[in-house]
């Protein structure tokens, strides 16, 4: 069912963004349709990554919440410009938090052998999890320097824009993984 559920929401989603970069490239509107051919790659990214390739079983939620942060992001954005809404920025932040802990779960239950099951501490799982989720927003502001540095973009806004979204990243990581931790608990 969850494969099925990628390949359609992938389907629509890299649709949805096509499009959008056909209608803006008539309009020459470039920096709307790099976004919108972004969002047909990371649109089709689940469905080759996920599906066909690494065979990791994600769960439906998870699956729902990376579109609807796609479509956030991407199309709310980048390309109806939400990002001069002084807020919308951290609130992704904090939301790929989540959504980088929460996908932390199923890899990390793929990685530990099955017969280690209630033996692995909770502890493991909360900085596992944590971990995954603060390394994603390391890694998205590394993206973002390089691009302000060598195609002369101007994705970051300085270093408190920088620390801002790192800690609204961590902090999303946090209740995830805290729920993470919790759950193994019991």
């Amino acid at each position: 069912m969850n494969r099925i559920l990628v390949i359609l929401l992938s389907f629509l989603y890299v649709l949805f963004m096509a499009s959008l970069a056909g209608f803006y490239y008539k309009n020459d509107e470039t920096e709307k349709v790099l976004a919108a051919v972004a969002g047909v790659l990371c649109g089709a990214m689940p469905l080759l990554l996920l599906a066909l390739f690494l065979r990791l079983q994600f769960t439906a939620p998870l699956i729902v919440f990376y579109f609807i942060f796609l479509f956030c992001s991407q199309y709310l954005g980048s390309i109806l410009d939400w990002y001069a809404i002084s807020w919308w920025d951290l609130f992704l932040h904090f939301m790929s938090g989540v959504l980088l802990a929460y996908a932390a779960i199923p890899l990390y239950e793929r990685m530990v052998h099955r017969s280690a099951g209630k033996k692995v501490s909770s502890w493991f799982i909360f900085l596992f999890t944590l971990s995954f989720a603060v390394l994603g927003g390391v890694l998205w502001e590394i993206y973002e320097f390089s691009m302000d540095q060598f195609f002369n973009m101007a994705l970051q806004g300085g270093n408190k824009d920088t620390m801002t979204d790192l800690i609204a990243d961590t902090v999303g990581g946090f209740v995830m993984a805290t729920w993470a931790g919790l759950r193994t608990r019991s």
